[in-house]
């Protein structure tokens, strides 16, 4: 077992085996055992997970799961081990891409270059054909979000943005399962489009916020749907 499949395979299993009540996980010769690996890659992994504030080790106490700390990349890593994130976390998550990107959109307008622009047109392309085969566009979708991204050539920007699709991987093709969808939102993809080839930056970013409340309000309603409490109204009794 390589060291990257052992550090998602551990998470999820301390995620799902361990006590709720006290939130102490096995032990790392338990884990060892269970995983049929040395305890150095144990301890290795272990080491990786606490600074990610997966968990903390209590001296003569033992490990302990610390999820609600837990990093972005962390969430990332639930979400590509097959943990299943909390719905208020999966709105806030979208509520700070959306952030993110309305902010892309700008710097993109400023920073494009004519191979941005033609990987974008790519990715429009192969919607179109994805659109006319009746397929959904969870993976355009990403692409030609992300590009717009690397457009503002922050390298930091597209590596903390890239983790908000990692999260979502197992959720935007869903999102997509409606035709309509995929239509409506290709359409304002090409607006997007149009306004970063004309270097408009407040056009991009009254665009792309438009954009992403479809998704935002979608999510919204799926935590409402589920009885959750509006995320809002959760940030301010926080603040209280």
């Amino acid at each position: 077992m390589t060291q990257k499949d052992l550090l998602s395979e551990l998470a999820a299993y301390l995620i799902a085996g361990t006590d709720p009540a006290s939130g102490r996980t096995p032990s790392e010769r338990e884990l060892a055992e269970h995983f049929s690996v040395s305890r150095g890659q144990v301890r290795e992994a272990l080491a990786i997970l606490e600074s990610m504030r997966i968990l903390e080790r209590r001296a003569k106490s033992g490990i302990y799961l610390t999820t609600r700390q837990a990093s972005v990349e962390a969430m990332a890593l639930f979400a590509k081990a097959g943990v299943p994130l909390d719905p208020v976390q999966i709105y806030e998550a979208v509520e700070l891409r959306k952030i993110h990107e309305i902010k892309a959109a700008e710097l993109a307008c400023q920073r494009a270059t004519e191979e941005n622009f033609a990987a974008l047109r790519e990715v429009l392309s192969r919607s179109e054909e994805r659109i006319a085969a009746g397929e959904a566009l969870s993976k355009e979708d990403r692409d030609f979000h992300l590009e717009i991204v690397r457009a503002t050539k922050n390298s930091i920007f597209h590596r903390v943005c890239s983790v908000y699709y990692v999260m979502g991987e197992g959720r935007l093709p869903i999102y997509f399962a409606d035709p309509e969808r995929s239509r409506k939102s290709h359409a304002e993809h090409l607006q997007i489009y149009d306004a970063l080839v004309r270097r408009d930056g407040n056009l991009a970013q009254a665009l792309m916020s438009a954009h992403l409340q479809g998704a935002e309000s979608y999510w919204k309603g799926i935590l409402e749907q589920e009885g959750q409490d509006d995320p809002g109204e959760d940030a301010q009794t926080v603040k209280a």
